[in-house]
């Protein structure tokens, strides 16, 4: 069966921690409570997209380690077909991220055999991916990974979808394959764009950044998102929801966007989609988000 959605990025083994603040520089800083999650911008958005109905497939490279075991094993059992993930000798990667009370957090990753992606497992995957394909992209891996993987998507007629984050510049070779380019308030800065500071500045930010590839989403928070593509911007109010953790949610985001996308979904309305994917999720205990399936966004969606 041909890939609908592929995925290729960063796997890494999350160690999360619950403290009342971030700490300063310094400072040692009591917690409350921790945790360990596979994530990895990469993995967290293959995941999104199979739990939206998309046939996601993963190219990525795990360390010969027990991480590396764990994350094989969180994509299995998520549905994501795992044929592409190589074993490199370095360790595998992983981060670890703090969360307050308001559900902020701060992370730090250590990139590991992510940085060790192979053109051969890029190439076998982009050649399952079916006609009306998408791929994802995101920065968390050498940008020559995603140069060749771009190159040979578009050649199959596949759409590319880039999440621009952790924020980096993106070279012209790169910029000229992409579809729909997202990132969220600080990436679009980095990328040439005036301040987001609400909903108003991202739709600005948006219609600035249009001159580098032809649809642009910026994410603004607890403000919404805004699309300028076709000469043309539009917004969208975040729902209202009980934030539990920010964390993760431009990956829901991005996930389940690419995967209404695959079904033929247009950009608004897969966007919307997505909105309500990312409201569901952090709304949602860590512990709990392995649980949630499309029917929680529907559900929300017929609430708004």
């Amino acid at each position: 069966m041909a890939i609908d959605v592929l995925v290729v990025g960063s796997l890494h083994y999350d160690i999360l921690v619950q403290s009342d603040r971030l700490p300063r520089t310094g400072e040692t800083f009591p917690g409350s409570h921790w945790m360990t999650k596979c994530g990895g911008k990469g993995g967290n958005q293959a995941v999104e997209a199979a739990r939206h109905g998309a046939a996601t497939a993963m190219v990525a490279c795990i360390g010969e380690d027990e991480f590396g075991g764990r994350l094989l094993d969180n994509l299995a059992s998520s549905r994501v077909d795992t044929r592409f993930v190589a074993r490199g000798k370095t360790g595998s990667g992983m981060s670890v991220a703090i969360s307050d009370p308001a559900g902020d957090y701060g992370a730090i990753i250590v990139t590991g055999s992510n940085a060790l992606i192979a053109e051969a497992d890029i190439l076998a995957g982009v050649a399952e991916l079916g006609p009306d394909g998408i791929l994802v992209l995101q920065n968390e891996v050498p940008e020559a990974a995603n140069l060749i993987v771009a190159r040979a998507a578009r050649a199959r007629g596949a759409r590319v979808v880039i999440n621009a984050a952790p924020a980096r510049a993106l070279a012209p070779g790169l910029l000229a394959l992409i579809d729909i380019l997202i990132v969220n308030a600080v990436e679009a800065e980095m990328l040439g764009s005036r301040a987001v500071e609400d909903l108003s500045s991202a739709v600005t930010a948006a219609a600035e950044l249009s001159a580098l590839v032809p649809a642009v989403i910026v994410t603004a928070g607890g403000d919404g998102l805004a699309l300028h593509t076709a000469g043309r911007g539009t917004s969208i109010a975040a729902h209202r929801v009980a934030l539990v953790s920010t964390h993760g949610a431009g990956d829901a985001f991005v996930g389940a966007l690419a995967a209404q996308l695959a079904r033929g979904t247009e950009l608004e309305q897969a966007m919307a989609y997505a909105n309500a994917a990312a409201a569901v999720l952090v709304s949602t205990a860590e512990a709990a988000r392995a649980a949630l399936s499309p029917d929680d966004t529907e559900r929300l969606l017929r609430q708004a």
